[in-house]
Parts: C-alpha cells; structure tokens; sequence
C-alpha cells in the first residue's frame, strides 16, 4: 500500500515538466554539443590556417572559406543526423556495416586526432614563447603538455580552464573584430573575390574542411548528444539547427579573421612566418595585442589539447577493455606521445596546416560510412528515411573531398 502511494505520488512530479521546458532543455544539450564542436574547431590550427592561407592567396581566400562552409554543412548534417537517429556512436555503426571496420574507424580518427594534438601543441608553444620570448616553442610546448595533464587529473580546475577559454574566445572575437574595423578590409574585393577568385588552393580547402569537420570535431558534438540521450527521429529538427549553428559560429569567426588579416596585409604588412596570427595582431594592435594574442592562442591551445585527447580515446575504448579501463591513463599517453612527436619534429606553422589537411583525407572515408548506414534500416531503423537531396549531397562532398585529396597527396609528393 506505501509503495502505490509512493508510485501515484511521483506521477505528477514528472509530469511537472511542461513540453515547453522539455524543449528548451533539449535545445541547450544541442546548443551545447554546437558550442563543443564549434570550439573545437576554433583551436591554433584555425587560426594558423586562416592567416596563412590569406596571406598566399589574398582576397580569393574568401572563395576558398564559402566552398569549405558549404561542404561543411553538408558533412556534418549527414553525420548528426544518421548518429542521432540510429543511437549510436560512429564506430559502432561502422561495425554493423562490416565487422571490424569500426576498428579501422576507430584508429584513422585517433590518429587524425594524434595530428591534431601535435599541433596543437604546437600552437600552445607558439603563445608561450608570444607571451616570454626566451622560452623556445618546443620547451613552451613541453610545459604546456605538463600543465594540460595536470588540468586533466584536477576536474576543478578543468572547469575553471574551460571557463577561462570562453573569456579567452570573446576576447579573441573582440580583438579581431577591433583589427577588421581599424584596418578598412577591401570588402568589395573580398565579396568579389568569394564567387570568382584570382587564385586557387586545394590544399587550402582541404585543411580548412578537415579543420572544422574532418577527423574527431564533428563526431565530438554528435557524440556529445548520444550521451545526453538526445536521440530518435523526434531530435532531427534541433539537430538540423543545431548542427548548422555549430559551423555558422566557427565560419563568422573565419570570416572575421580573414577580414581582419586582409585588412592588415592590404596595409602593406608582412606578417613573420614563425607565428603568423601573432604577427598580424602585433602589426594592427602594437605589443599589446600581441602579448594578449599570445595568451588567447596557448588558452585554445591547451584545451584542445584535452579535448582532442579525450575524444579520441573515446574511439579507441572500442578496440579493447583494457583502453577503456585505463582511459585516463591512455589521454595522459596519448598528451605525452603527442608532446614528444612535436619536440621532435618541431616546426609549429608546417604541423598546424598539415593536421587540418590530414583530417581533411579521413573525412571522405568516415562520412561515406555515415551515408551507407544511412540507408541500412537495421541501423537507422525501419520508420526514418534519410533524406535523398541529403545523401546526394553528403556523396557529392565525400568524391569531391576524397579526388582533391588525391591530388593533395600527389602535388606534396611530387611537387
């Protein structure tokens, strides 16, 4: 009799919760998974990629951003929504296809990952060495590589980190929008430039595609949502905004910087090519902003750090129980082998560009996976039917993606 009284009484309190406020928290989880990838696109690979690529290619640098907006739109609709709808994570899927490819999955996106991680370490000794000139990249690298372990083991202070870096992000948005609008960008130019280029770079489309969506950063947000039990047919519209959101958040800020940087170079600047992004603050902003870019480049940093080495663990859990129940001891392996590869290879500028551009090659393969699941009703279920217009356009992406891959590969071998 006390355990029905207790039953009827729990009814109403579940049922206290309107559709409406229902909605609204299922649109913060999705808000929050296009935060989550949109940041992890916004990493020192983006903005390396983008001062470089607008200093080699001027004004039609703007065509090469609108191409890679539209390919990532397409990419990452395709891939939140088959994920989503079918419940499951992508090397799951991958596995239901053909046994053991998940694997295979598994290992290309911890190891565009890995790519990702040097970089980004890269980039975090690009802002200490900003930030105390004597302290060389590779040694600012390897302090950088101390502290994101040492944030990882401490959750607090992880917390307070991330909040550091939204701080670090508005400042970021605020300094570049002061530099486009004191330098008088040609917008004209770059308007006209968008639809008909004097200039055309594969690579530069590559990396930049493989810098938003390529790899692990699309996965981390629709992944994100899978766990929040953001799932089923139902989620497809907020997933639909959701993941247009994520890309309209990170290309406003490309779009920002490219204008910012154009303006400068327009001025007859020549930015260093040790630091790019850097050089281009302290020519419009004078060492102020230079030292205060410094410090926003190592705060992207060294939280991509972190989030690229958790998420891609989070891919190799899969492979083998032992990886899951060691899995912090593997992020702080993976950090470490990531720090010891940049130590030795060195050369930040070069490994930024290159990270993107390897993602940029495991997009093909990943979202042509995506696309044939799409349409296997053991996975995606019997009553959801993907979107023709959709797969023609995912399939569109991967063969475009994949043949200026090919031919990424082919000039960087043979010139």
């Amino acid at each position: 009799m006390k355990n029905n009284n207790n039953s009827g009484a729990q009814r109403p309190q579940a049922s206290s919760i309107s559709p409406q406020n229902q909605q609204r928290s299922s649109w913060s989880l999705i808000l929050g998974a296009a935060f989550l990838m949109a940041t992890s696109a916004v990493g020192p690979g983006f903005l390396t990629q983008t001062t470089v690529f607008t200093q080699t290619l001027g004004a039609s640098f703007a065509f090469v951003i609108l191409v890679s907006i539209i390919l990532d739109i397409g990419a990452q609709l395709n891939i939140w929504r088959v994920i989503v709808v079918s419940k499951k994570r992508a090397q799951d899927i991958a596995n239901e296809l053909l046994p053991g490819l998940g694997a295979a999955i598994a290992g290309a996106v911890a190891l565009g990952g890995l790519a990702f991680n040097i970089g980004n370490l890269g980039g975090a000794g690009l802002g200490v060495n900003v930030l105390f000139p004597a302290v060389t990249p590779i040694a600012g690298a390897a302090m950088s590589a101390v502290i994101a372990i040492t944030l990882f083991l401490l959750k607090d202070a992880g917390r307070m980190m991330d909040r550091f870096a939204i701080f670090m992000g508005g400042a970021l948005i605020a300094m570049t929008l002061y530099v486009m609008f004191s330098t008088e960008p040609p917008l004209g130019e770059a308007l006209y430039r968008a639809v008909w280029p004097e200039k055309l770079n594969i690579l530069a489309i590559v990396t930049l595609v493989g810098g938003t969506v390529g790899g692990y950063i699309t996965f981390a947000g629709a992944h994100r949502l899978i766990d929040a039990g953001v799932v089923g047919q139902k989620a497809i519209p907020e997933v639909n905004r959701g993941s247009i959101s994520a890309i309209s958040l990170a290309s406003v800020v490309r779009v920002i910087l490219f204008l910012a940087a154009l303006g400068v170079l327009s001025k007859g600047a020549i930015f260093d090519s040790a630091n790019p992004p850097a050089s281009m603050f302290q020519h419009a902003a004078g060492n102020l902003g230079y030292k205060l870019f410094g410090l926003v480049l190592w705060a992207a940093a060294i939280t991509s750090v972190i989030g690229a080495a958790y998420t891609s663990v989070s891919f190799l859990k899969t492979l083998h129980p032992f990886i899951e129940r060691n899995s912090r001891g593997f992020i702080i392996g993976f950090i470490v082998t990531s720090c010891l590869i940049f130590c030795f290879i060195g050369k930040p500028v070069y490994l930024l560009i290159i990270a993107g551009a390897l993602n940029g090659f495991i997009l093909p393969v990943t979202l042509g996976i995506i696309l044939l699941a799409a349409r296997k009703t053991a996975i995606v279920g019997e009553a959801y039917q993907h979107p023709l217009w959709l797969s023609a356009f995912g399939w569109l992406i991967t063969v475009v993606m994949a043949g200026m891959s090919v031919y990424t590969i082919f000039i960087m071998i043979f010139g």
